[in-house]
């Protein structure tokens, strides 16, 4: 538990599932937190995810595959802790997601992913098109056949969310609901933050505020972030299909509360988050040719969310090096509810102890100051 006021302040930039992530951990270390919340935006990134822990399916970085799969093996006792602790339960899921090869190429190359991923020491099978309509009758009627990833899953976003904050609340964070409209700087050091009402002094300014980190006046540095709009589709299960996640082009279906979550959609449209017919005639067309039987369901619902995409599609994660006391937990892409859980570990472990045990040489902001940063990828 908090050790009181003698313990650093650590203001959170940013309420989203990163944000409630990282200030659960800096409390449950010890640390004084302030959680900056200032409401569920319509066009954040944690309430237009699917929630997929698809550790061995979506990261297509290397660097990124162990970190993934670290993270997502946290989530089955956290999932456990904050219903303990919170009585909330964030559905977690590991059914396993398996993606699946319409053609001959694509086969051959998640045949071949098969086999790396397993010499990584990694579960992972290679379903033939026989097998996989034995497992789940009714979908994908013309697959060559899947990669099976049967340790990956699923939990509700939303259900995360509040969990986090609730058990940070429990270790003591204060969460404020107004947005952060500048970083309170001296010299070459962060000195907390300003809102819109306040002046609120902490040694430690953590930035997780996806999307709109880039803009957060006081920044010392430029950071590359575009937002990616996805957008998604409720529909009810269909009748006899068993549970399933089914992956394809990021692409994807999953169960959520009997309910079926369709997605996705990868567009540079600038911060516009509204839905299309194009977007959700695109995600029907997935979600059908994975299981011919969603072509007769109506859509419940659409909605949409901005992702926080870097040049390279890793996050950035860690302390900037040219202002003491300020420190990045953003850009996680496509990947954010997969990667929270870790992501909350390392920033705990930097804001308490100064160090993490996790290589995070990769995901430094420095890795864009040359020329050769890339360009955007999805």
């Amino acid at each position: 538990m908090p050790t009181g006021v003698s313990s650093p302040h650590v203001a959170v930039v940013g309420g989203g599932v990163i944000g409630a992530a990282c200030a659960r951990a800096a409390a449950r270390r010890g640390l004084r937190v302030t959680l900056f919340a200032p409401g569920p935006d319509p066009a954040a990134a944690s309430a237009a995810s699917a929630g997929m822990l698809a550790a061995q399916i979506e990261p297509t970085d290397d660097q990124l595959l162990p970190l993934a799969v670290r993270s997502r093996d946290l989530y089955e006792d956290l999932a456990a802790a904050l219903k303990d602790t919170t009585g909330i339960d964030v559905g977690f899921q590991r059914p396993g997601i398996a993606t699946v090869a319409f053609d001959d190429d694509r086969a051959a190359a998640l045949r071949e992913l098969v086999a790396t991923q397993r010499q990584a020491g990694l579960r992972c099978d290679w379903l033939k098109a026989a097998e996989l309509h034995e497992r789940w009758p009714g979908t994908a009627p013309q697959a060559r056949g899947a990669l099976f990833a049967p340790e990956d899953g699923a939990l509700d976003p939303a259900a995360l969310r509040a969990g986090l904050v609730a058990d940070a609340r429990r270790f003591g964070t204060e969460v404020v609901p107004e947005a952060v409209v500048r970083v309170a700087v001296r010299s070459d050091r962060a000195m907390g933050v300003i809102t819109e009402r306040s002046t609120v002094p902490a040694e430690h300014v953590v930035i997780t505020a996806g999307v709109w980190s880039p803009s957060l006046p006081g920044l010392p540095r430029h950071l590359p972030i575009e937002p990616v709009r996805g957008q998604l589709v409720a529909t009810a299960w269909p009748a006899g299909l068993p549970p399933v996640i089914l992956y394809h082009e990021h692409g994807y279906l999953l169960p959520r509360g009997g309910e079926a979550v369709l997605g996705s959609t990868m567009e540079r449209v600038g911060f516009d988050a509204g839905t299309t017919p194009e977007g959700v005639a695109h995600i029907r067309r997935i979600a059908t040719e994975l299981c011919p039987a969603f072509r007769a369901l109506p859509h419940r619902r659409v909605w949409a969310g901005l992702r926080p995409v870097t040049p390279d599609g890793r996050p950035i994660l860690g302390p900037d090096p040219e202002m003491a006391g300020l420190w990045y937990a953003t850009g996680h892409g496509r990947n954010g509810i997969l990667l929270a859980a870790i992501t909350g570990e390392i920033i705990g472990d930097l804001l308490a102890a100064g160090q993490t045990a996790v290589d995070i040489s990769q995901l430094s902001v420095t890795r864009f100051n040359s020329a050769e940063a890339g360009s955007f990828k999805g």
